[in-house]
């Protein structure tokens, strides 16, 4: 297996009041603080880097963005699962600062300062509806759906272009801490997203 791919679920909770205008704009409305700070979490159900087995890993993420996300200058860092081996910490490294290229590419980009990457304990579970994500000491998350007219059905925003995938279920969250690289953060009652996503890339010969 060649290159890297990751399937599974991804959640973002920001700043912004509900709901961000960045996944319908692709960044060219202002978060609607005139600023973005945002952390997330990504379930890998299956992946792999250069056949390095990806599938059951965690992964946390913090994001700032002073403006327009699609202007860039973001600072970003990640908490990798302390359960990878060597070799998946530095493919999932490489994945999330955008050196893989692929779908994540777009982080080299537009990251102008990358923060850093460390181990933590990263878990991610659903209790029904429920997201929640705990990285060590450095954030602490729980996010919903918002309620639809249907009880049963999300409010999903469907076939957009949006970089983390096609379709957004529109949630808030319940609680939204981040104590890590200096930042204090609490986002509780604002705007978060859910995501299936299903991201791959080159061969690391080529994304070198």
């Amino acid at each position: 297996m060649s290159g890297w791919a990751i399937r599974g679920e991804l959640i973002l909770n920001c700043n912004c009041t509900v709901f961000c205008p960045c996944v319908v704009s692709l960044g060219k409305h202002p978060p609607t603080e005139g600023y973005c700070q945002t952390w997330g979490g990504v379930r890998i159900d299956e992946g792999h880097y250069m056949g390095e087995d990806l599938s059951g890993l965690n992964i946390g993420l913090l994001i700032e963005i002073p403006g327009l996300m699609a202007r860039g200058n973001w600072k970003a860092a990640v908490f990798i699962d302390d359960r990878a081996s060597d070799v998946a910490y530095e493919g999932l490294v490489k994945i999330f600062s955008g050196q893989a290229k692929g779908t994540t590419g777009l982080f080299k980009v537009l990251v102008s300062e990358f923060l850093g990457a460390e181990r933590a304990p990263v878990s991610y579970t659903n209790e029904g509806k429920t997201r929640r994500l705990v990285v060590g000491k450095a954030i602490k998350g729980e996010v919903v759906p918002v309620p639809g007219a249907s009880p049963d059905e999300d409010v999903v925003i469907s076939n957009t272009e949006y970089w983390m995938g096609p379709d957004i279920t529109v949630a808030t969250a319940t609680q939204g801490r981040v104590r890590a690289y200096g930042r204090v953060w609490d986002f509780d009652g604002r705007s978060a997203e859910i995501c299936q996503i299903d991201w791959s890339g080159p061969a690391a010969e080529q994304a070198a």
